[in-house]
């Protein structure tokens, strides 16, 4: 298994460089054709999330469908893919980051009750309590 970093699933998804956009899908392709997965880390999602949001505009609802689109193909590998789906849903409710609702799934995943947090926003997600 080989992982991706965020600059090539954001190629990969923007095609902002054409050159740099055939190298990351050719790679993608290859690995798919040969039953390959490709590993996003937790952090890649976070910062690609991130990347979409503040340097290309994307939407709440576009990043809502690419996290989707990612999480269905089955070329892509994640550290839990269950606790990102709640994180998702989490960030389609709640209307606050993605990272923060990967946070609070990670954290309840690995047996806390809640995180602890003084972000009023966070407050509408159960594995946040406010101080």
């Amino acid at each position: 298994m080989k992982a991706i970093d965020t600059n090539v699933i954001v190629r990969y998804l923007v095609q902002d460089d054409p050159a740099q956009a055939r190298k990351a899908a050719s790679f993608i392709e290859d690995e798919a054709e040969t039953g390959n997965q490709i590993l996003i880390s937790n952090a890649v999602l976070c910062v690609m999330v991130w990347v979409l949001d503040a340097a290309y505009g994307y939407s709440r609802k576009e990043i809502d469908t690419t996290l989707e689109k990612l999480l269905l193909t089955g070329t892509f590998r994640f550290e839990a893919k269950d606790v990102v789906w709640a994180a998702l849903n989490d960030y389609r409710s709640a209307g606050v980051d993605f990272a923060d609702c990967l946070i609070g799934r990670i954290h309840h995943s690995l047996g806390a009750e809640v995180t602890t947090t003084f972000d009023l926003a966070l407050r509408k997600l159960s594995t946040f309590k406010l101080l």
